[in-house]
């Protein structure tokens, strides 16, 4: 199997995160796919945002779930670029997409998107929330899903089979041997994040990962070479 390098939040060491911008340049840099983070407008909109506030990434202040569409809009994401809904970064790159969600309700949106759009074959859904998975499984059949977790144990693999899932995304800095072993007997894909140096990408490489989410362009162009 090809080792997949991730574009996180598009190419967030470079530009703006979760823009259109970002994911523009993940996809010239010739990252295999774009990872995206997905909210709800209080008007519904499913908007590209990773934190639940607008404080951080943008000129803003307050809760996402407190702003309609149009308040997000009227904010500066980064170098003039916008908050971006999905189906803007679907139109903007033809890239794959791991969308990540963040509760059930998302996971309903989402749904309805990937129904309208055919997106079964282009998307896979990540999420921390085992019940968020389970809800976009049963919404939409076929979908192919991730866990995520940042803290975790041996148990993690059995929290994905549980779910459903085909893969887990877990933090490099806590991973272990014993949870790649445990993974691959319950035949599970693992993407480590996230992966910014040559030390990070040894490390997966080494372990024998099938990916890594990055910061930056560049772990595409040496990861190749990586023993």
């Amino acid at each position: 199997m090809n080792f997949l390098t991730i574009g996180h939040r598009g190419v967030m060491g470079v530009e703006p995160e979760n823009t259109l911008r970002s994911f523009v340049a993940a996809e010239q840099g010739g990252l295999d796919v774009i990872e995206l983070d997905l909210h709800l407008s209080k008007d519904g909109a499913l908007v590209v945002m990773h934190d639940a506030q607008v404080d951080r990434t943008t000129d803003g202040k307050g809760p996402i779930a407190e702003k309609t569409l149009a308040e997000l809009r009227a904010l500066d994401a980064g170098r003039g670029e916008r908050i971006p809904v999905f189906e803007e970064v679907l139109d903007a790159v033809k890239a794959p997409l791991q969308a990540e969600i963040k509760d059930v309700a998302a996971a309903r949106s989402l749904a309805e998107v990937m129904h309208r759009r055919d997106l079964v074959s282009r998307v896979e859904v990540l999420s921390f929330h085992d019940e968020a998975l389970a809800e976009i499984s049963r919404l939409v059949p076929g979908v192919r899903t991730a866990l995520v977790a940042s803290r975790y144990g041996t148990d993690v693999v059995e929290r994905a089979v549980a779910v459903g899932a085909t893969t887990l995304v877990l933090n490099i800095r806590r991973l272990a041997l014993e949870t790649v072993e445990a993974a691959r007997k319950a035949d599970l894909r693992i993407i480590g994040w996230v992966v910014n140096t040559q030390d990070h990408l040894r490390l997966v490489r080494a372990l024998g990962l099938d990916g890594a989410t990055t910061d930056y362009p560049e772990i595409k162009r040496t990861g190749r070479f990586t023993a």
